[in-house]
């Protein structure tokens, strides 16, 4: 116990002197010494990754050369079917073709208890119960359809562009785009037609020349008159639409639309039997109303250009004129004249 006790005694003065000077400057020198090497290892790493990037470089550039020469060989990629195509780059009336058309589902009709009996001149026949148009007449109706639409755009007429459906309505406003016509792609408003001077009556008119720019001077004229009427509707869905396409009827305007087998073809003036329901099918047919309606446009600009008018403007000031010559010129008779009527 007398041994334990100063050993204990002995190990607690050691533990309460202070490290000799010499065994701190040898470890603080060790210390220093790890540091600088870990320092050292650290650049020789960087140093050793710098060169090996620039190999890789120099390895890139030199197989620039044998890249170009083999970027030929191997597989290529065939046309695909990209969604965004029929709407941004149409194809034109003479890009027609049965193939296009079978792709797009043009050929599938309806169930056949639910068809049309007016429709059997149209159906090619019956698969799984399902009717399948005829893509032949399917093509025949769309050129007579581009024809008047072009012939339409052509002499200066207006050109509406209905597709109330969900997905219509970016084909229905790229076809009025390139056509120069209106669109519609909400509900119609009954009475748009036979009552336009009571619905539409507020909606701004704008008289314009041969190359479409307004000319100012008419805003008083045209506060007096009616609302445009279109000189032809494009409807993509007349299921839905069948009163916007009685009015048209009632007013002789004419109509083109897309008849399914469930349809009445009788409802528009040139059907075009094809799959209402297929939204690729309703994308390639406004698309293609539309290539015609831009080409109208081009031949009505060229002739414009030469001097030649293909339609007859309207003439604000024959009122005016007649009221002149029946009170001899006097202005303030005229405008009391024009006031009493």
């Amino acid at each position: 116990m007398i041994i334990r006790q100063v050993v204990i005694r002995q190990g607690r003065r050691v533990a309460s002197r202070p490290p000799p000077p010499r065994l701190v400057h040898r470890c603080f020198a060790s210390a220093i010494n790890t540091d600088i090497e870990s320092i050292e290892a650290s650049l020789d790493n960087s140093l050793k990754e710098t060169h090996s990037i620039e190999s890789l470089l120099q390895n890139e550039s030199s197989a620039i050369i044998p890249r170009a020469l083999t970027s030929n060989l191997g597989t290529s990629l065939t046309p695909h079917y990209q969604p965004h195509a029929l709407v941004t780059n149409p194809p034109s009336p003479s890009e027609i073709s049965l193939p296009l058309l079978l792709a797009s589902q043009s050929h599938l009709g309806h169930s056949t208890s639910l068809w049309n009996p007016m429709n059997s001149r149209y159906i090619f026949g019956i698969r799984s119960g399902i009717h399948i148009i005829s893509l032949d007449i399917t093509a025949a109706h769309l050129r007579r359809a581009c024809r008047v639409v072009s012939g339409v755009a052509e002499r200066g007429g207006l050109i509406l562009f209905v597709g109330t459906r969900r997905g219509q309505d970016r084909a229905v406003v790229t076809a009025a785009k390139m056509s120069g016509g209106c669109h519609l792609f909400e509900r119609w408003t009954p009475g748009s037609i036979t009552n336009g001077h009571q619905i539409l009556g507020r909606c701004k008119m704008r008289v314009v020349d041969e190359f479409d720019r307004p000319i100012p001077g008419y805003e008083d004229e045209l506060l007096e008159r009616p609302s445009i009427k279109p000189d032809l509707v494009v409807c993509l869905n007349p299921l839905e639409n069948w009163v916007m396409l009685h009015e048209c009827g009632l007013h002789g305007i004419p109509t083109i639309g897309i008849i399914d087998t469930d349809a009445n073809p009788t409802w528009v003036t040139y059907p075009i039997p094809a799959n209402d329901d297929s939204l690729r099918c309703v994308q390639l047919i406004a698309g293609v109303l539309g290539r015609a309606g831009e080409e109208g446009q081009k031949r009505r600009k060229e002739k414009a250009r030469r001097g030649e008018v293909t339609y007859e403007p309207e003439v604000f000031e024959v009122k005016r004129m007649e009221e002149g010559i029946k009170t001899g010129g006097d202005e303030e008779a005229i405008h009391h004249a024009g006031g009493s009527r």
